[in-house]
């Protein structure tokens, strides 16, 4: 199964070229999955710690139009998360594009930052602490959206639902990228399941503080494939089986 991770730049003059260069990598390299980052096609409403109804439905409106452009990217699943209002209700909810389906949404993000440029809990609300996976054909996938990522319970749940894929989308700063690919390695390990992780990308003064580097982590923390400013998307073949055998293997097996 080959799979897709990426740093996006979404910055509003650069978001439909990103868009189009995924497609073009895709394609070329024969991807099944594409992992997109948190709330990826519109600007990120969490830098500014002053939140309005009308930048969030427009963001909302911007998701709604890129997610109905997906089947351009020529692959079979893709995966992100996206602005709602759900009964009134601002959340960020996960999302799993399958070609010639609907569109599932099935994890809120519940683990939210407030701090400067990520003034997420004051935008939007925690989700209902659901922790359950999705599916694609038999895979079996996971979400821990960014910050959830470092609260290792979560991905110690989807290790116990089978998951092969733990998923990480994640609008994250320039500085601390190698702090959250470790935090990936911890992640893919507790799991037992490749993790993936793409995050938006805006160069250094150039927009808002987002670091990219996208990561692909086999269940034993081996780093595959990371992404770079020079080199924006990254795909590689991995092997749904071994995950499943990395369940029954140290130290997924020891009972809490």
């Amino acid at each position: 199964m080959k799979v897709t991770v990426c740093q996006f730049d979404n910055r509003r003059d650069h978001l439909e070229n990103s868009f189009k260069s995924l497609a073009e990598h895709a394609r070329e390299h024969g991807s099944e999955f594409v992992l997109v980052p948190e709330m990826s096609f519109s600007s990120w409403l969490a830098a500014s710690d002053k939140p309005t109804e009308t930048a969030w439905r427009e963001a909302v409106a911007a998701h709604d139009a890129m997610i109905s452009r997906l089947e351009e990217l020529g692959v079979q699943a893709v995966m992100g998360t996206r602005p709602v209002v759900d009964q009134g209700s601002r959340r960020n909810r996960a999302y799993l594009w399958t070609e010639g389906q609907e569109v599932a949404e099935f994890h809120d993000k519940w683990n939210l930052p407030d701090e400067e440029d990520y003034w997420e809990a004051t935008w939007y609300d925690r989700g209902d602490k659901l922790f359950t996976t999705s599916r694609y054909k038999d895979i079996r996938i996971g979400v821990t959206i960014c910050t959830e990522m470092w609260f290792f319970e979560h991905a110690r749940s989807y290790g116990k639902q089978k998951a092969h894929l733990l998923c990480v989308p994640r609008a994250t700063p320039h500085g601390s990228t190698d702090k959250w690919l470790a935090g990936g390695q911890a992640a893919a390990v507790v799991s037992g399941a490749y993790c993936l992780s793409s995050n938006l990308y805006n160069p250094k003064g150039q927009g808002d503080n987002l670091g990219g580097l996208g990561w692909i982590i086999d269940p034993e923390g081996n780093v595959l494939a990371t992404t770079s400013a020079e080199e924006p998307f990254a795909t590689v073949t991995i092997d749904p089986d071994f995950a499943e055998r990395s369940k029954k293997t140290y130290p997924r097996y020891v009972p809490d």
